[in-house]
């Protein structure tokens, strides 16, 4: 069984490791404008997986990951030793498209913005179709008449009824 946090532990040391050794001691002019955001190493701590950004084209990534690449066996070596295990973990890179996708997500807001935009636009000048109020209401106690007269709305009822409240309902 292994331990999560030391897993976690080492994964961290490895991105620092590499940002490090990226930073100081390569000197490849392929290598862009490179930031090292995150890497994952497994359980058994064998294999590594390192996450980067590059800040340019297309063109830039590609040179940034060869370059990468080609000094995967330096990385590697520095990362065995600084760690102090029996296997040093190979490494693998990954361009990771952070921007791109915050890109694609401000453009998902953007429009849904707008669609909600438009909708209220079209909501406020919106209508009912039939009547304000379609249901029928109860009528009250006391109801009043086209002439303005108020209209007991106990006529009409059946006398044979007892009132509520005397308790003719008994079992």
């Amino acid at each position: 069984m292994t331990d999560q946090a030391k897993v976690r532990r080492h994964a961290e040391r490895v991105r620092e490791l590499v940002a490090s050794v990226v930073r100081t001691q390569i000197k490849d002019p392929r290598l862009g404008m490179i930031t090292i955001t995150d890497a994952r190493i497994t359980p058994d701590l064998r294999d590594a997986t390192v996450f980067y950004t590059v800040l340019g084209d297309a063109s830039d990534q590609a040179a940034t990951g060869a370059a990468l690449e080609s000094a995967k066996g330096l990385l590697r070596s520095t990362v065995g030793k600084a760690l102090g295990l029996r296997h040093s973990p190979s490494l693998t890179f990954v361009l990771d498209d952070v921007q791109d996708q915050v890109k694609q997500i401000d453009e998902l807001l953007a429009a849904a913005r707008s669609a909600d935009a438009e909708v209220q636009r079209l909501a406020a000048r919106a209508a009912y179709a039939g009547e304000p109020q379609p249901y029928k209401l109860d009528a009250s106690d006391d109801e009043v008449d086209s002439d303005g007269d108020e209209v007991d709305s106990d006529e009409g009822r059946d006398e044979d009824r007892p009132p509520a409240g005397d308790g003719g309902d008994r079992r």
